[in-house]
């Protein structure tokens, strides 16, 4: 499984994904992938998944088949988005 957020890295919600990113990375010693809105990769994400507000976590399969989408903040807790990295 893979974890990825899609976000604006210039927007106001930049700090939190990027911080959330390290603590959860400390925490489980697992990573999750930021992806910014501006390069070519995030914004078709985003358009494949259908995502609309953000920043947005998916989580993947390793072909790529969506299995949960959080949308906005709040950001899910830790131990939930860790149940669905495995």
């Amino acid at each position: 499984m893979k974890l990825v957020i899609v976000y604006h890295p210039l927007s106001d919600h930049a700090t939190i994904a990027e911080t959330y990113v390290k603590d959860f990375a400390r925490r489980t010693q697992k990573n999750i992938k930021l992806l910014s809105l501006e390069t070519k990769e995030g914004a078709e994400m985003a358009t494949l998944y259908d995502v609309v507000s953000y920043p947005a976590i998916l989580s993947l399969r390793e072909d790529n088949q969506l299995l949960k989408l959080w949308q906005g903040l709040p950001f899910p807790v830790m131990d939930e988005l860790m149940a669905y990295s495995y």
